[in-house]
């Protein structure tokens, strides 16, 4: 088949085939087993605060050191993707990750604040809470290739129109993720001990990676795939005729970091990463300590309130990547339709500014403006992954993601601290109230100002063709 012909969608017509929804299914699996694995400390929390002595900063100091582990490793996960391909970034990945997870189960207590760290170079006593700080930064290393080997499977596997509403299938996962943890850590935790809920939680990852390297090729070499479903997912690339040499020269050249960083389309992702990827980490971590604190809420009490909120999250991120497609039936480019949607997804957060002055009524009045305005963070970041394979080439998408990433992760970092202190603060004034009003309203405002920041750099769409 010749690919540099372009290709009628409307031609291919009920032939074109649904293979890419199965490398769709297998991304959703890895990113619910990602969240899955990076939930069980947020749910043992209140546990483990207690059997460790840990403060509120204590479990802030853990928390960040995943994120800034997990930042930093964005940017070099998206390089490594781009360079080695796929297939094998993702195994990679997902090994790391899955032992990350399970190292968890080897700080275990030995006294006052001392702990056993089981690591790649023999047993060493630390305290526990620098054990667990060892623990979170392997997970981070290896999760951290997860959305730029995704996000760079989608644009390899999908057209543009398809590829927000696949990353919003995708990116659901992890608030499967986020279902499934509150239902079976506790459980695994009461029945075999909180070091079984890491061990079994982590080996999961194991089994999925046995799949993904059954089922996934380049799409140019995927025998399960139809010549009509890969034109259909090439239909709507501009291909560019060149010679055998211009190809080849084109193939060696490498993108640098600092070539990306010269486009505004690269800063415009990276600064809503920023603003707006700290929000879901503060939901994720501080959701179970919140009920716990406000409301006296423990161990079984917690898994319904969380079960009810995350599915809400489903909802959010299907919808949101559906979304865009109703500008663009209407004549808007990817990029311009998707921009419209985020603006009217921006606006769900401000719910989240009257979860407490509501809270008094029922503590499922928070839980449900909070869940809205979780739902509206998916539905966020199912289209702005998407921005990037929008506008840049495939060869440089894991490598911008990376950066967008390391940017989130910072963001990440810099809230999970502030929330930290706050808490602690306003804990110690006896006003815990206030310090959760101040989080909250930081997250609900922060996509409306990511929103402005990057229609100014970006005002309309522009594909980058320089790369």
């Amino acid at each position: 088949m010749n690919l540099s012909e372009p290709v009628n969608p409307q031609s291919v017509g009920q032939a074109v085939g649904k293979y890419r929804w199965t490398i769709c299914a297998l991304l959703f699996f890895a990113t619910t087993i990602n969240y899955l694995d990076r939930q069980v400390l947020s749910l043992l929390a209140p546990d483990l605060s207690r059997e460790f002595g840990w403060t509120n900063t204590d479990y802030a100091n853990i928390a960040a050191a995943f994120q800034f582990v997990y930042a930093v490793s964005m940017l070099l996960a998206g390089r490594v993707v781009d360079r080695i391909g796929t297939k094998t970034a993702y195994i990679v990945a997902i090994v790391i990750w899955s032992l990350g997870a399970i190292l968890h189960a080897f700080a275990v207590p030995m006294g006052e604040g001392i702990a056993v760290v089981a690591g790649a170079f023999g047993l060493v006593l630390v305290p526990s809470i620098i054990g667990f700080m060892v623990s979170r930064a392997l997970l981070a290393i290896g999760e951290a290739g997860n959305f730029p080997a995704a996000i760079k499977a989608t644009a390899e596997y999908f057209p543009k129109k398809e590829r927000s509403f696949a990353t919003g299938i995708f990116n659901s996962g992890a608030n499967v993720g986020a279902i499934l943890a509150p239902i079976s850590v506790p459980l695994i935790a009461s029945v075999w001990g909180w070091q079984w809920a890491f061990i079994i939680i982590g080996a999961v990852g194991f089994f999925w990676m046995a799949l993904w390297i059954w089922l996934y090729d380049k799409p140019e070499q995927q025998k399960r795939m139809s010549a009509a479903e890969l034109a259909y997912i090439r239909s709507d690339q501009v291909v560019k005729v060149e010679t055998t040499e211009e190809a080849s020269a084109a193939a060696a050249r490498k993108t640098s970091w600092f070539q990306l960083l010269k486009y505004p389309q690269t800063w415009a992702f990276a600064f809503g990463k920023f603003m707006t990827d700290g929000v879901w980490w503060f939901f994720l971590f501080w959701l179970p300590t919140y009920l716990s604190a406000q409301y006296g809420m423990k161990g079984d009490a917690i898994i319904v309130p969380l079960a009810v909120l995350y599915s809400m999250t489903m909802i959010g991120s299907i919808g949101g990547g559906w979304f865009p497609s109703y500008f663009m039936a209407r004549g808007y480019a990817p990029y311009d339709g998707r921009m419209r949607a985020m603006f009217v997804i921006a606006l769900f957060p401000l719910l989240v500014l009257l979860a407490q002055p509501l809270g008094s009524i029922s503590f499922w009045v928070p839980v449900i403006l909070i869940g809205m305005g979780a739902s509206a963070h998916q539905a966020w970041s199912a289209n702005i992954f998407t921005t990037v394979s929008d506008m840049f080439p495939q060869k440089a998408v894991a490598s911008v993601v990376g950066i967008g990433g390391m940017a989130g992760g910072i963001g990440g970092v810099l809230l999970t601290k502030l929330g930290g202190w706050v808490f602690d603060h306003y804990k110690a004034v006896n006003d815990i109230y206030t310090g959760y009003m101040i989080m909250f309203a930081i997250c609900a405002v922060a996509y409306l100002a990511a929103w402005s920041v990057m229609k100014i750099l970006v005002p309309r769409h522009k594909e980058i063709t320089d790369l």
